[in-house]
């Protein structure tokens, strides 16, 4: 006899595999298997343009990047409400196929007011979250991973995997990440996880552990022989940038080929998200070693991915960039000052100086414990390359006399410094408008071209994976509200410990209670796991279909 808790999502496969029948046949038309592949391996450059890869190639020894053969077109990044969009709806256009608000992670926007976005289909009152192609794979039997270099409830990996109104709300998108069944993550943010550090004092590690997770904390663990699904956390918060990585970190190459080894065992295929985190915070500082250095550990990765690809052919690799930082220039005001056009040498060798980027020359000088003056100048002389005058190190001695109240670190001091030495320009310390590159393997030569919105990456991936995207969002992260009081059921929010909101659905005898941001429930003193998340968004309750199934 069939559990009454799983009536509700059987009925919801017989409805996939429906579609999936119907899909294959409308495929059949037109050269059945030439689109659709087994796994989707998506590879995020944050904030990198078309200067911040130039001058990574010159850095490089003007040697091409992995991805460089397969540039294929260029994505236009904006978001719903302004050209210069943030990494949060950057992510959830890539990962939902919707342009999404400033700061929103996996929700469809409050309002429109940016061109080409039809506000009939995108705007929500009530931010409804949208299922993101991670998730869907997930429901359609693949083995799920995401690899970064920030903390794993950041915005780009968040908008994978995670549902929230305010992308710094690390508590509550971390939880969603531990509930949300991902395969494999290798990342930072360890912090976010640990119960003495969460308002709610929910001990997410050990949650992980009682999932069947393995817990790695170190490059070396990682590397060894691991099976089944894994959660890697390599810092309590960002990972170290490649150029200063210390031996116990990995880099992103060694994740990626790391993540790849352990989904690839899976019979149905998978979908992996990497992320070059950190190409974007070194552009916010402006500091130019930073910037090339981390593209080129991305680059590697890349070139792993790429590498897997061809000996797969049944993997589609994606590679883009979520948008512009720092508005970067090969050539600044002053150089049109000379009498003639410096040569290669004058851009790139003040950059090859530096043994450690600008946030690696800072944790230095912390560790060394002597700030004073000669202690600065010989370490950021030695390990960065750069011979400070007398105003500029005292900048940077008032820099370390006020730290713990600059919102930006030592970085965003040297970096301009060195660019003007190197005549690098640098519009902005924030975030640029302009379209970005598009690069796309794919084993049959499937590929989307030309100017494209960002969007177009997720029904992309819908397509040659084969997810049926538009219809699990009409049966997952339904209004709880609306749909229980459709079934006469009462609702109310209950909070007995901070930050712990739970749904209390009553009707008649029956008592349902769903946890935010969690995969459980409880009927009756019953406990059930769902195959989604429900979902507090910061204003409102989403529920799956099978949830409302629960309540007759």
């Amino acid at each position: 006899m069939m559990n009454k808790t799983w009536r509700g999502f059987h009925l919801l496969a017989i409805v996939v595999s429906l579609l999936v029948v119907s899909n294959a046949a409308l495929e059949a038309k037109s050269e059945p298997g030439e689109k659709g592949v087994r796994n989707v391996i998506l590879l995020i450059a944050d904030g990198t343009g078309v200067a911040h890869l130039t001058l990574s190639r010159w850095y490089n020894g003007g040697a091409t990047l992995a991805i460089d053969e397969w540039i294929c077109g260029l994505l236009r990044t904006y978001g719903a409400n302004t050209p210069l969009t943030d990494s949060a709806p950057a992510a959830t256009a890539f990962a939902t196929g919707f342009k999404s608000f400033t700061g929103f992670i996996g929700l469809l926007p409050q309002e429109v007011s940016m061109w080409g976005i039809d506000p009939k289909l995108s705007t929500d009152a009530e931010e409804r979250p949208l299922v993101t192609v991670l998730e869907a794979a997930k429901l359609a039997g693949k083995a799920t991973g995401i690899v970064v270099t920030c903390e794993i409830p950041h915005a780009t990996p968040a908008a994978f995997s995670a549902h929230q109104d305010r992308r710094k709300d690390f508590e509550a998108i971390a939880e969603q990440q531990v509930y949300n069944g991902i395969d494999v993550v290798l990342a930072g943010g360890a912090l976010y996880l640990e119960g003495r550090n969460r308002k709610d004092g929910e001990d997410l590690m050990a949650v992980l552990r009682q999932k069947g997770y393995c817990l790695v904390r170190n490059r070396k663990e990682m590397l060894a022989p691991l099976s089944g699904r894994v959660w890697g956390l390599f810092a309590q918060e960002e990972m170290a940038n490649d150029l200063d990585r210390a031996a116990t970190e990995p880099s992103l190459a060694e994740m990626t080929a790391k993540a790849i080894s352990l989904l690839q065992r899976h019979r149905n295929g998978f979908f992996l998200m990497v992320e070059g985190s950190k190409i974007d915070w070194a552009a916010h500082d402006n500091e130019p070693v930073g910037v090339v250095s981390e593209v080129l550990a991305f680059d590697r990765a890349v070139a792993a991915a790429l590498a897997f690809a061809r000996r797969d052919c049944n993997t589609a690799v994606i590679v883009v960039s979520d948008h512009g930082c720092g508005g970067l220039s090969i050539g600044d005001l002053a150089v049109n000052s000379l009498k003639e056009r410096p040569g290669l040498p004058a851009f790139i060798e003040p950059l090859r100086k530096a043994r450690h980027t600008a946030e690696g020359v800072e944790k230095m000088l912390l560790a060394a414990n002597d700030l004073s003056a000669g202690a600065i100048s010989v370490l950021i002389g030695g390990e960065y390359g750069l011979a400070l005058n007398q105003e500029e190190l005292a900048r940077v001695q008032a820099y370390f006399a006020r730290r713990r109240h600059n919102q930006f670190g030592l970085a965003a001091i040297l970096g301009p410094i060195l660019s003007r030495v190197a005549y690098l320009g640098w519009t902005t310390d924030g975030h640029t408008g302009e379209d970005v590159p598009l690069a796309i393997f794919h084993p049959r030569g499937y590929r989307l071209s030309g100017v494209v919105q960002n969007t177009a990456v997720a029904w992309y991936i819908d397509e040659i994976l084969n997810l049926n995207l538009r219809e699990w969002n009409k049966i997952l992260y339904l209004p709880a509200l609306k749909m229980f009081a459709e079934k006469g059921a009462n609702v109310a929010i209950e909070e007995k410990t901070p930050g712990n909101k739970v749904l209390v659905v009553s009707k008649g005898t029956q008592v349902l209670r769903l946890p935010a941001n969690k995969n459980e429930a409880d009927l009756d003193g019953r406990s059930i796991m769902l195959h989604s998340l429900v979902v507090y968004n910061g204003m409102a309750f989403f529920v799956p279909r099978e949830a409302l199934d629960l309540i007759k």
